[in-house]
């Protein structure tokens, strides 16, 4: 006699049901994919031509213009490139200018500081050239402990390491590692002997 390997319907119901429960245990379930974090943005940024105009009271001091201009949320001061500055006296009078490739400044835009391929330039013909310098409003100074190159309103080229200044250029002197070339310096000398 052969023995009976058919199963009842209820048995085969029950043992398909424990198979489809075996074989969704064993699949593979798909991980939620990591979620991207959003790329940090700046909390301002002008990328086209922006001018600022900064006033003290009714009087402009300073106008900035840029092609670059950021401001992270984090952070009160502005990044902005390049940097071209043009000063006023207190009568509203062009007095000065200040070029850059790029500079920060502060939140309560009392300084602005320069970097790369720095040139400040006075109207009565001084001219200033660094890596970096530093506008501070508040003092009315431009500094900087980097190498300078400055050219006085008589023509005299006068280079070292640092700058201290008043904002208009006329009371400057060269810190350290001072080195230059005079202009008419013997006619200059006795003009002055007299």
């Amino acid at each position: 006699m052969r023995p009976d390997f058919r199963l009842r319907p209820s048995l085969r119901l029950l043992s398909g049901a424990c198979l489809c429960a075996l074989l969704a245990a064993c699949a593979q379930l798909e991980e939620e994919p990591p979620r991207r974090q959003a790329a940090r943005r700046p909390a301002m940024l002008f990328d086209d031509a922006v001018t600022m105009d900064f006033h003290d009271g009714p009087v402009l001091v300073w106008r900035l213009r840029t092609n670059y201009l950021e401001r992270w949320s984090n952070d009160e001061r502005l990044f902005v490139r390049p940097v071209e500055v043009e000063f006023f006296d207190s009568l509203g009078r062009r007095n000065g200018t200040l070029r850059a490739d790029s500079g920060t400044l502060d939140g309560n835009l009392s300084y602005i500081r320069a970097y790369g391929n720095v040139h400040a330039q006075s109207f009565d013909g001084a001219s200033v050239r660094s890596d970096s310098l530093l506008y501070d409003k508040n003092r009315d100074k431009v500094t900087t402990d980097a190498e300078v190159r400055v050219v006085s309103r008589d023509g005299d080229v006068l280079q070292g390491r640092g700058l201290d200044s008043d904002s208009r250029l006329r009371d400057w002197r060269i810190v350290s590692e001072v080195r230059g070339i005079f202009q008419d310096a013997g006619p200059r000398i006795r003009t002055e002997e007299k």
